[in-house]
């Protein structure tokens, strides 16, 4: 298995993360529960003393019975409990209305012959009654709270719920809480220029606009994941010491009809009354796809909030000072009237960096870590071609993982190393046990590659063979490190990598006689360059200099895009295919000579790696020193 480091498409977050403050704007007075309980309380206790208040004092059970039968009672009204009555000649101490609570007939009579004073006591039953219906009503309200949260997100009982489905739901950073500038973004100089001129316009918007420009309407940054587009946002954000609104695209986006363009419409809202202030929408292709591809109706959820987003970059005032900024890895899927002049005026390439660039990341990424003395960042970057932002952050992190794990002091280069073998290869695997007769196979295919590699001019110099298994599926793996960035790749280059791929499948092919499944991959690879040789670059001269298939514009490595209609015949197709394999057998046939040509380093590098399981760029240099190689064949 023949693995390039620029095959990694590991991701890391590159977002920055921040305290999320409290926006003045979006603070909606919240009920106190307790407040509300202390208010009926104290409402309740003050009713039933006013009850109280308003009744006579009562008059006892035994005096009630003795002017009964004195036959001074006049109109009674008898209750369940309590008993009222008028007196037909008033007590002595003038009192003619009276209430009594009622008395159990038979004790009534039995203490009567006694000649006791007796009378009824109430049960204090206020807190009680309290309890029996202020509980149930707090219930209502909390059930009604949670299930408003559930439906809608949190807020309180007036501030949330089903009331704030239509509140925008970005994050407002103040100024003084993105503590990320431009000196904590390298590797994107280019970008960075462009968008000193946004800085410049926010801070001084006189000094920027003296000779009639305006501040862009909205910036697109567009690249592949992990290349730090967020982060430059809030870099942004952070050196024109504005209010930041952050939110990603997939947040405008909700089950009812409607609520999306209501967030948008709150958003701009919120964002015009902090002026000037930045806009930031992540992951824009959420809610920014190109409306009426995918066969749905104008009245579709996603169409109506773009709807309103283009509304609201139309309404822009250039005076208010707000900036739009957007940042997406799927460009090529957007709606045009988005990407239009006047609503993105500036689309901005975040690129992977190059070695230069990966150089700054590294030294932006070191800081934390302790490095051995006398380390040079140039070589780790030199290893590393094809890495983003947030793959370096993830080696940086993955090397001082290494030295921890081995007990050491600082971290030298030999863990980055250990760190870009992980990262490209995956995770060794002692423990899977190989019988010897593949351990055998394995070391021919791997040393095949790495002999095809040295033989031919032009190739990338080989870094490390091993046969110790990593990752899912990998039993071994030949690690090659380019000397420099290269942009272009004439047709004998193109050749030459299809032959390095092939060198294994050669090599079993001339040691054993036999072919074996270890080449799955290799075989992917080169029928890949060799289509893309054919129908992309007309590289074939029964073909021609034409193109019969159009690039996939995206960044997303290894995304599963809708096979391109063909737009030629049945007969071109059948010329394509013959060359193409033209090509492969070609690349196949001149790996086989080299190995037969240098079969007795063949022998003898395969030994040396199945006693020794790894063979680094020294070694391989010192096997190849000892015999003379044979020149390739044409």
């Amino acid at each position: 298995m023949n693995l390039r480091p620029d095959s990694s498409t590991n991701r890391a977050p590159d977002r920055a993360t921040g305290p999320e403050p409290d926006s003045p704007l979006g603070k909606i007075p919240r009920w106190n529960y307790w407040y509300l309980i202390i208010a009926l309380i104290g409402i309740s206790v003050a009713h039933d003393l006013w009850q109280q208040y308003q009744q006579v004092e009562p008059l006892p059970y035994s005096e009630f019975v003795r002017q009964l039968k004195a036959n001074n009672v006049r109109d009674l009204a008898i209750g369940p409990r309590q008993i009222e009555g008028r007196l037909a000649q008033p007590l002595a101490d003038g009192r003619s209305r009276f209430t009594t609570v009622r008395v159990d007939g038979d004790l009534a009579r039995d203490l009567a012959t006694y000649d006791v004073r007796f009378e009824g006591a109430l049960d204090n039953t206020l807190f009680r009654d309290l309890l029996s219906w202020i509980v149930p009503t707090l219930l209502f309200f909390g059930v009604w709270t949670w299930l408003g949260r559930r439906m809608a997100g949190n807020g309180g009982m007036l501030g949330g719920g089903l009331l704030s489905i239509g509140k925008s739901r970005a994050k407002v950073y103040a100024e003084t809480d993105v503590r990320v500038g431009f000196e904590d973004v390298a590797g994107v100089d280019e970008a960075k220029e462009e968008l000193r001129e946004v800085v410049e316009f926010l801070r001084d918007p006189k000094a920027a606009g003296r000779l009639g420009a305006r501040a862009p309407r909205g910036i697109l940054l567009v690249g592949p994941p992990g290349t730090g587009k967020t982060l430059l946002a809030r870099a942004v954000a952070g050196e024109s010491k504005v209010p930041f609104f952050s939110i990603n695209g997939s947040e405008f986006v909700e089950m009812f009809v409607g609520v999306g363009a209501a967030r948008v419409r709150d958003l701009f809202e919120q964002a015009r009354k902090q002026a000037p202030a930045i806009i930031f929408i992540d992951e824009i292709d959420a809610l920014g796809r190109a409306r009426g591809v995918y066969g749905m109706g104008g009245h579709d959820e996603k169409e109506q909030t773009l709807n309103q987003l283009l509304a609201e970059l139309d309404g822009f005032d250039n005076s208010t000072g707000l900036v739009l900024l957007a940042a997406t890895n799927r460009p090529e899927i957007l709606d045009p009237a988005l990407l239009r002049a006047g609503r993105f005026d500036r689309q901005v390439l975040v690129d992977r960096p190059d070695k230069l660039g990966r150089v700054q990341i590294l030294r932006v990424h070191v800081r934390k870590i302790t490095l051995a003395a006398g380390i040079e960042l140039d070589q780790v970057a030199a290893m590393t071609p094809g890495f983003s932002g947030a793959d370096l952050a993830n080696l940086v992190n993955e090397a001082a993982l290494v030295a921890t794990r081995r007990k050491g002091d600082t971290v030298n280069l030999e863990d980055f190393t250990v760190a870009i073998e992980r990262i490209v290869a995956g995770l060794e695997k002692r423990n899977r046990l190989l019988n010897p007769q593949e351990r055998r196979v394995v070391a021919y295919h791997e040393m095949g590659h790495a002999l095809v590699a040295s033989a031919l001019p032009g190739s990338d110099p080989v870094h490390k063979v091993s046969i110790i298994p990593r990752g899912i599926g990998a039993l071994g793996y030949t690690i090659q490190r380019p000397t420099e960035d290269r942009f272009l790749m004439t047709t004998d280059e193109l050749r030459n990598k299809m032959a390095v791929l092939l060198g294994g499948r050669a090599a079993e092919q001339l040691v054993f006689g036999h072919l074996s499944t270890g080449a799955g991959d290799d075989l992917a690879k080169v029928a890949g360059i060799a289509r893309e040789m054919v129908t992309r670059y007309g590289m074939s001269p029964e073909l021609g200099p034409m193109a019969y298939e159009m690039p996939r514009n995206t960044f997303l490595e290894g995304a599963i895009a809708a096979p391109a209609p063909r737009e030629y015949s049945e007969e071109t197709a059948q010329k394509i295919d013959r060359a193409i394999r033209d090509l492969v057998d070609a690349a196949y046939a001149q790996a086989s000579a080299i190995l037969t040509a240098r079969r007795d380093l063949l022998e003898r590098s395969a030994a040396f790696l199945l006693q020794h399981e790894t063979i680094n760029e020294a070694d391989l240099r010192q096997l190849l020193a000892q015999t003379e190689s044979s020149p390739a064949p044409p």
